[in-house]
């Protein structure tokens, strides 16, 4: 069964060229993780696979609209999906971006049931997070010392270094 899921949208404080070159290239992602979480996870350019709960799951990305979207395909996963990134340049305000995340997944009913509230939350988080981050703020629950030596960012002036 078709789920579509839409993520709220959120002003996010750096423009849309710098979200969208910090996304583009998978193995920023790996990067960011603490060394202790990256066990079983290889990225290259185009692609990041992991091993979650026992299952492998990878992710590619499908298509790369320079900065205003990346779209995201399953490679290898128990369900099909897509995840697309809009990275919107806000009028008249340059620097800021109106950042938003739409999924699009096969669920079976009892997957849609289980998880379609879950996958909203994670959406909507994952904009909150990335807006906080870029004023400079740390995120309810997020401790410092999770990210790599250097890369604290309630420590920036304002948000990731451009």
């Amino acid at each position: 069964m078709r789920t579509e899921i839409k993520s709220k949208h959120s002003i996010v404080l750096k423009s849309p060229y710098v979200l969208y070159m910090a996304f583009v290239d998978m193995r920023n992602f790996v990067n960011l993780l603490p060394p202790d979480k990256k066990d079983g996870i290889t990225a290259d350019p185009d692609s990041l696979h992991a091993v979650v709960q026992g299952f492998n799951v990878g992710v590619r990305i499908a298509q790369r609209t320079p900065y205003s979207r990346i779209d995201f395909k399953d490679d290898g996963a128990p369900f099909q999906f897509t995840v697309s990134l809009f990275f919107d340049p806000v009028p008249g305000c340059d620097g800021q971006t109106d950042f938003h995340i739409e999924l699009v997944a096969d669920l079976n009913l009892m997957m849609k049931m289980m998880l379609g509230s879950r996958l909203q939350e994670a959406l909507d988080k994952m904009v909150d997070t990335l807006a906080d981050v870029s004023a400079g703020k740390m995120p309810d629950g997020i401790d410092p010392s999770m990210f790599p030596e250097g890369f604290d960012p309630s420590k920036f002036s304002n948000g990731f270094h451009s």
